[in-house]
């Protein structure tokens, strides 16, 4: 299957949106609408009182109008610090300039989540609130700007997988002329490979949201200080492990100690972290359920 010519700075009719070496690119508004969106979703999460039958809401709407800010701030700082650290460490003294050209792509996963980790935690301490019961309504945000984060990196041609078999119908040869024509080269060759970004919009975006959704609104999980934030750790992590055995490991990284990749050297503490916290918070006591009151804006 050829890889659809979609170009990755944003046209309206005919007209592209760039002037000089600026541009508004999918991969930006990818950023922005996940970070807005996932706001939206986390202050309809604490005005939904019926979600909050043992504990009153961790933070005000108010509250969580401010700690954007720094979650905005975590996300593209530690995103773009991780990827140089984690898998293009050559760039601090080859390109420190390249280090905050966030525009042209580039950003980590577990890089972003230490950035968030380190936002809240700070956000808490000076707010006197619970770090725990705050990363449980963030969690379930998450997944949406993951969704279009890597609908992105589709779009871009970017992070693709590793050869596919030859009888799988949506393997996708990557390289056409749109792509050679706005990087000026494409390592992805003309053999089909499977679409790991979409496998990943999949299921750490829309099945990990699903799942998120369920803990909130189903099984009231938010009630429990911490279960939430770990099972999006878990489940982030497995789905992330399983991906990376079909996605082209980055360049330089392709022969890691016992075969596996970066990224799932990454995950596997996520995993560990994330079914301790799960552990913790089933085995707390809960107040009684006449104790909740709901937080005021």
């Amino acid at each position: 299957m050829p890889f659809p010519e979609i170009d990755p700075i944003v046209h309206i009719g005919d007209f592209a949106l760039q002037w000089g070496p600026f541009a508004i690119r999918w991969y930006a508004l990818a950023y922005v609408a996940g970070i807005l969106l996932g706001w939206r979703y986390a202050v309809a999460l604490l005005k939904n009182d019926r979600l909050w039958t043992r504990r009153p809401p961790p933070l005000t709407p108010d509250q969580m109008d401010d700690l954007i800010l720094w979650i905005a701030l975590g996300v593209i700082g530690g995103g773009r610090l991780g990827h140089v650290l984690f898998y293009t460490p050559a760039m601090i003294w080859e390109d420190p300039i390249g280090i905050i050209q966030v525009w042209e792509g580039g950003m980590s996963f577990h890089g972003g989540a230490i950035g968030v980790a380190i936002a809240l935690i700070v956000y808490a301490w000076r707010n006197k609130l619970d770090l725990l019961r705050i990363a449980d309504v963030v969690a379930p945000a998450y997944p949406i700007g993951h969704f279009l984060g890597r609908c992105a990196n589709f779009i871009n041609g970017e992070l693709w997988g590793r050869p596919a078999p030859p009888d799988l119908p949506w393997a996708i040869v990557f390289c056409n002329d749109k792509i050679i024509e706005t990087y000026g080269k494409c390592h992805a060759g003309t053999i089909p490979r499977h679409p790991s970004q979409l496998y990943e919009a999949l299921f750490e975006g829309l099945v990990l949201f699903l799942i998120l959704r369920w803990a909130t609104h189903g099984a009231k999980l938010g009630n429990r200080r911490g279960v939430v934030a770990g099972l999006f750790l878990v489940f982030y992590a497995v789905f992330r492990i399983a991906i990376e055995t079909v996605r082209e490991p980055d360049a330089g990284l392709e022969n890691l100690p016992l075969g596996l990749t970066m990224g799932m050297y990454l995950s596997i503490p996520m995993v560990l972290a994330g079914a301790w916290l799960v552990w913790r918070g089933m085995r707390e006591a809960l107040p009684p359920e006449a104790a909740a009151q709901p937080t005021k804006a």
